[in-house]
């Protein structure tokens, strides 16, 4: 049943944003940052930790939850350092996935030609 639950989740986070590229006109950058600032807002509410413990991956493996992230891990580090911890914790818990898409891209950028 997990993997029913995390499918239609992850389904309806997908729905969503689908909605606002067909109905509201939105480029896919808008969505993209409407998906982290609404993660991270979900997270502030403590609304996302419950929807992971709920959705599993369906929760964790959209966009989304690169905002929770990053507000997650501002929060706990500015708990135990004070306002530098905010920094911190930004990078603490989302560096692999900055390091990966970096990592990646560069790859990427060596096997194709990029235009411009």
């Amino acid at each position: 049943m997990d993997y029913v639950w995390a499918f239609v989740v992850g389904g309806a986070i997908c729905v969503i944003g689908q909605i606002l590229l067909d109905v509201f006109k939105l480029t896919p950058a808008h969505v993209m940052a409407s998906f982290v600032v609404s993660g991270a807002v979900l997270d502030g509410f403590n609304i996302y930790d419950k929807l992971i413990e709920f959705a599993g991956a369906g929760a964790t493996v959209p966009i989304t939850s690169f905002g929770h992230s990053l507000l997650h891990g501002a929060m706990e580090q500015a708990d135990k350092n004070g306002l530098l911890g905010i920094g911190i914790g930004i990078f603490h818990l989302t560096s692999v996935g900055i390091a990966s898409a970096i990592l990646f891209g560069f790859l990427v950028a060596l096997v194709f030609k990029p235009k411009g």
